[in-house]
């Protein structure tokens, strides 16, 4: 007989901070996957076991996280798989797409969780740089970067507009080492941080980003 684990199938149905915060996730480091039997799963992967755990008790899921590790050169793998033909459907209305080809676009996210939704995908498939630039001259400068990664030039530029109306920054969009990137400079990226972890937004975040920016906003 079949194992039936808890999961709140639901989740997805209305808008909060933490659904818009998973589903960004999910569009950056989830997948869609129908069996050979077919069988409905939403399968989500991430070096982060932490957040993974904290996604999982959103979803109100007993499920078990699985782990893998390809090779000693690969960072241990935390995979949460949910088997539900509810919450699959759910998603493919939201927009998520049960294959990545390249050709992912924005969901339609309320303008009171995309906060969340962007915090969620930059957690997904975003990084953030902190160093000196200029090296050579006398007072080098400390600099702040942050990207935001995608296989799909068009999901990047419509979160590029929505920066640019929301917070009036200007980031840059170009292909580089076989993904696309969306960039944003010392100035843009503090805007962002504001915008990302101010008041309002949900309890879901990478610790050790947010902690990076952070960092950065001590030594200045």
């Amino acid at each position: 007989m079949p194992v039936f684990k808890d999961k709140n199938e639901d989740f997805f149905k209305k808008w909060s901070s933490e659904m818009a915060y998973v589903l960004g996730f999910i569009l950056a480091d989830g997948s869609l996957i129908i069996s050979r039997r077919g069988a409905k799963y939403v399968e989500i992967e991430t070096v982060d076991g932490d957040l993974l755990n904290l996604i999982k008790e959103k979803l109100n899921s007993d499920l078990k996280i699985s782990e893998r590790q390809r090779n000693k050169k690969w960072k241990k793998a935390y995979r949460l798989q949910i088997g539900s033909k509810e919450i699959f459907n759910d998603l493919l209305k939201l927009g998520i797409k049960p294959r990545k080809t390249g050709s992912e676009t924005m969901p339609k996210v309320p303008m009171d969780y995309l906060r969340d939704f962007i915090r969620g995908y930059f957690d997904g498939d975003g990084s953030i740089w902190m160093g000196y630039a200029h090296k050579n001259r006398l007072y080098p400068t400390l600099a702040l970067s942050l990207v935001f990664t995608s296989a799909s030039d068009r999901l990047l530029g419509q979160i590029k507009r929505i920066l640019e109306n929301r917070l009036e920054i200007k980031g840059s969009q170009r292909y580089y080492g076989n993904a696309f990137r969306l960039c944003y400079s010392t100035f843009a990226a503090i805007n962002l941080y504001n915008f990302l972890y101010g008041n309002g937004s949900s309890n879901l975040f990478l610790q050790r980003k947010k902690k990076k920016f952070e960092e950065y906003l001590k030594m200045k």
